[in-house]
């Protein structure tokens, strides 16, 4: 996997971050009734998606990737779309992370699912197409389009599919990382514990930086280990994955193993740390809340950062945020990665799926839309084709402080069964961790549930 990821280098891929710890947007931004945000064609459609004489109706629902979560830039993508595809008219609906698969179970089980979904092969795939809710893409993936996708990563190839159907049509991928208040390390003296060349740290490195920082008191609190909600929750997966190069699954992805040995050394390191004052474990905060406090200086780092973050609360820091790997024993960091692309639901009506395919084509394929698309979610291309799409931008270098962590991108274990019900899982069993629980039966208990929910 490192020897591919070098590839992406030599590819000039730049990758952005996202979405799950970002900041919340207000309520007004957050999701759309359906059927009232009208765009396209205004010709004689019908509400929540139909065929209607020369015109197919068909509705989108999107998750906030970047700015597929803002209604003014999809609705100008959409209106693109139309110059070309007239004849196709377009509803858009507004996700967010906090209600949005409360939304679509609903919808599933109203039988009101809209036509295209964005999202990433944890939903896509292990959820809604592993229920058999979801249109087999196999004819968009062409040869030479796989062979595109693969020449940036196998992984995203395999992610999009199930039982060799493709339920998944990729956009964008990235990596997320952690980040450091730079000031208050400089003034620590912590920074002698970081390679800010490659951004890698060991566990002993973080371990020290970290009685620097307390004895400096540069910040209120060092790190917030966040355990009160599933957002963010790839960073504390990072964070103890990383610490002594343990894993979350095996490599087929048919079983959790968060407690394995190294795991549980690394959960017993965090109790230790947060009982002696260097860390703090926060059962009632998720990422967002986390971020804040990073944002406001209030704590020397967070475990939740990518570019979209960065840009997010770049209006509230005062300081340098510094990107960085999250601290490994052998100095050599796997980061978790993300995927985000489109499925479509199986409607039943044969008309709106080939329109939803032909706008899907359209926002992922198009010789001159494409590259704009994955500019909007603020992430960097599935597609060996598309190069470095930032190059030139404004936005050129916020990605490029990112590429030196590309190397460090492992395993997308997203894909492993039962992948919803074990995110709960997960922040419960950190939660148990710092009220007192012993790390290796808390960590049993959790992988004894998550591997249950495995079908």
């Amino acid at each position: 996997m490192k020897k591919l990821l070098a590839l992406l280098l030599a590819l000039t891929m730049t990758f952005g971050m996202v979405a799950c710890g970002s900041k919340e947007t207000t309520d007004a931004d957050k999701t759309t009734e359906p059927g009232t945000t009208e765009t396209g064609n205004t010709g004689d459609t019908a509400e929540g998606g139909e065929t209607t004489g020369d015109t197919t109706a068909i509705t989108i629902w999107t998750y906030p990737i970047g700015k597929f979560g803002d209604r003014d830039a999809v609705n100008e993508l959409i209106a693109k779309f139309n110059e070309v595809h007239p004849e196709i008219s377009v509803t858009l609906e507004l996700l967010d992370y906090t209600n949005g698969d409360t939304q679509v179970t609903g919808a599933i089980t109203a039988g009101t699912t809209p036509d295209i979904i964005m999202e990433g092969p944890e939903r896509l795939v292990t959820n809604w197409g592993a229920a058999g809710k979801m249109v087999d893409l196999s004819d968009l993936w062409t040869d030479e389009v796989k062979a595109d996708i693969e020449a940036t990563s196998p992984s995203v190839v395999s992610a999009c599919q199930l039982d060799g159907k493709y339920y998944e049509y990729p956009l964008c991928m990235t990596t997320h990382t952690m980040a450091i208040n730079y000031e208050a390390f400089e003034a620590a003296g912590a920074l002698q514990y970081i390679d800010e060349e490659t951004r890698t740290w060991t566990t002993e490195d973080f371990q020290n930086a970290l009685k620097a920082l307390k004895d400096a008191g540069a910040t209120p609190v060092n790190g917030i280990v966040y355990c009160g909600g599933q957002g963010g929750d790839q960073g504390t997966r990072a964070l103890v994955n990383n610490l002594y190069s343990g894993t979350y699954t095996n490599a087929e992805h048919t079983e959790y193993t968060a407690n394995s040995p190294e795991n549980v050394e690394a959960l017993t390191l965090l109790q230790t740390l947060v009982n002696d004052g260097l860390l703090v474990a926060d059962p009632a905060a998720q990422a967002a809340d986390e971020l804040q406090q990073f944002a406001n200086g209030t704590a020397a780092m967070t475990f939740c950062w990518n570019a979209s973050n960065k840009a997010q609360y770049a209006a509230d820091v005062s300081f340098t945020p510094f990107a960085m790997a999250f601290p490994s024993d052998d100095g050599q960091p796997e980061l978790c990665g993300g995927i985000w692309g489109f499925g479509i639901f199986d409607n039943g009506d044969q008309a709106r799926i080939d329109a939803a395919k032909t706008f899907i084509q359209f926002v992922c394929d198009d010789e001159t839309q494409a590259a704009a698309s994955v500019q909007m979610t603020g992430f960097f291309p599935v597609r060996a084709s598309l190069g470095n799409v930032y190059a030139g931008t404004e936005t050129e270098a916020d990605a490029d402080e990112f590429l030196t962590l590309m190397p460090y991108l492992g395993d997308y274990y997203n894909v492993t069964g039962g992948w919803t019900e074990q995110r709960t899982l997960w922040f419960n069993m950190l939660q148990q961790v710092f009220s007192g629980t012993d790390a290796q039966t808390a960590a049993d208990t959790f992988v004894e549930s998550a591997n249950a929910n495995i079908k």
